[in-house]
């Protein structure tokens, strides 16, 4: 088989294996969840990379994009499919979930992207600390906003989505959230990788490099920024939105600082400007936090310091700023990162 066509076949291999094994009950619900909580963290981490990572600036309020797609998605399902005292009956009979599924994610990921232009513009003469806390502003803007409109539930919340996922499964007898969230992770990390090794992506390492030689050598920095926030954004969207559909409810209490520092954790440990590195690090930190969760709000305690000896002894994270290709130069007849 061609090097080219290698890796879809393996991705549709192992997304049927998922299937086959939920099917024959080797994957429990438990384990079902796990994965999907693996699977959106996988897109948390790679989309924020994008901005701290390749970018080399300094964004720290991930967790209000994923807020806005999350709540997005949710409101547009909803309003579409199970009606609402405040939105009216349905607009849409159920039988029309499945194919209306995407569209409902894209809501997510385009509400998202708009609010990360919004956060762009201001950000165009700050840099490092500065748009930190710009970035973090908005997390808390987006946050207050959701506990004082009453339409979506305030503090209490936004519920309704699990009537959706449940009726589309009642037709379809797969895992619906796991293939999504599967197809999510794909989707997250071919766009990325098409996008920063693309030769106009290459503007965002650029500006890592040196902003003001960048714009020497004609790169329109404003304008990468912009689209470089706008889908690392979108992607923190299309998390929420799977979030959101995944958990069957929404507060602002799970987007807190909490949920930005865990995927400012995933992107430091897995490595800065490495894709792979944001994968295998939000797999590792799933996989730590179940394994804390005796722990409980201790096990914020132990994670910080993980951090903090990762800092110490390998600051430049597992991966550096390297990929698995370059560790493993035969990865790269079936895929290239570079």
């Amino acid at each position: 088989m061609s090097p080219r066509l290698t890796t879809p076949a393996a991705l549709c291999a192992l997304l049927l294996g998922l299937v086959a094994m939920t099917q024959t009950g080797l994957l429990g619900q438990y384990a079902q969840t796990f994965l999907c909580t693996m699977g959106i963290y996988m897109i948390l981490a790679a989309s924020l990379n994008l901005v701290n990572g390749y970018m080399g600036e300094f964004s720290c309020g991930h967790a209000g994009f994923m807020a806005v797609g999350a709540y997005t998605a949710s409101i547009v399902g909803v309003i579409l499919f199970v009606g609402d005292e405040h939105f009216g009956p349905a607009l849409l009979p159920m039988s029309l979930a499945p194919m209306a599924f995407p569209l409902i994610l894209a809501a997510g990921f385009a509400a998202a992207a708009l609010v990360g232009l919004l956060v762009a513009i201001p950000s165009f003469k700050t840099r490092g600390d500065y748009l930190a806390v710009i970035t973090l502003a908005a997390g808390y803007i987006v946050k207050s906003a959701l506990e004082n409109i009453e339409i979506v539930g305030g503090p209490r919340g936004f519920m309704g989505m699990k009537k959706v996922v449940l009726a589309i499964e009642e037709s379809f007898t797969v895992p619906w959230m796991l293939v999504w969230i599967f197809i999510g992770v794909v989707l997250t990390v071919w766009l990325l990788r098409r996008f920063v090794y693309s030769t106009y992506g290459k503007g965002v390492m650029a500006i890592h490099q040196d902003e003001v030689a960048a714009e020497i050598m004609s790169v329109n920095t404003n304008h990468m920024k912009l689209v470089a926030f706008m889908l690392s954004s979108g992607l923190a969207g299309l998390a929420g939105g799977l979030y959101a559909y995944l958990i069957g409810f929404v507060n602002p209490a799970s987007f807190t600082i909490l949920r930005s520092t865990e995927c400012l954790v995933m992107v430091y440990l897995g490595g800065m400007g490495s894709l792979t590195g944001s994968i295998l690090a939000a797999g590792i930190f799933t996989i730590l936090l179940e394994f804390l969760k005796p722990l409980e709000q201790l096990k914020w305690v132990a994670i910080p310091m993980l951090l903090i000896v990762l800092m110490q002894f390998r600051p430049e994270g597992l991966m550096g700023n390297r990929e698995l290709s370059d560790i493993f130069p035969k990865l790269k007849r079936f895929y290239r990162f570079k």
